[in-house]
């Protein structure tokens, strides 16, 4: 049963990374990552959520294991430092977007997590 959660989970995951990524990058220009960046922050404070509620193991690995493991995507996000890097011949841009990922994707977390946690 567990693996069919993941399953889903990670379907539903990769259908709204994929929407996600459509969408901004008919929005937006996509010299910049944003896509990649609003996958992985979204999918950190969702985690932080679903930590401070602690489901149950079932929807633990619907939730945390399935969506948001193929919601976020640290290749793409390598890859995409990458790419800033190479492109500008300078890091700048490659290492503001590699702090601002981290750092957004770790207070997302601490936020979604104190707010979610019971007083």
């Amino acid at each position: 049963m567990t693996l069919l959660l993941v399953a889903l989970g990670g379907s539903l995951g990769a259908l709204l990374r994929y929407l996600t990524d459509r969408l901004i990058h008919y929005r937006y220009a996509p010299a910049f990552p944003w896509a990649t960046f609003t996958v992985n922050v979204t999918g950190s404070a969702l985690l932080g959520l679903l930590l401070a509620l602690s489901p149950n193991d079932g929807v633990m690995s619907f939730a945390a294991t399935g969506v948001c493991g193929a919601l976020t995507t640290y290749s793409t996000f390598s890859y995409d430092t990458y790419r800033l890097a190479t492109a500008d011949r300078l890091p700048l841009r490659a290492t503001t977007y590699t702090l601002t990922t981290i750092t957004a994707g770790l207070l997302a977390a601490l936020a979604a997590h104190h707010l979610a946690s019971p007083l």
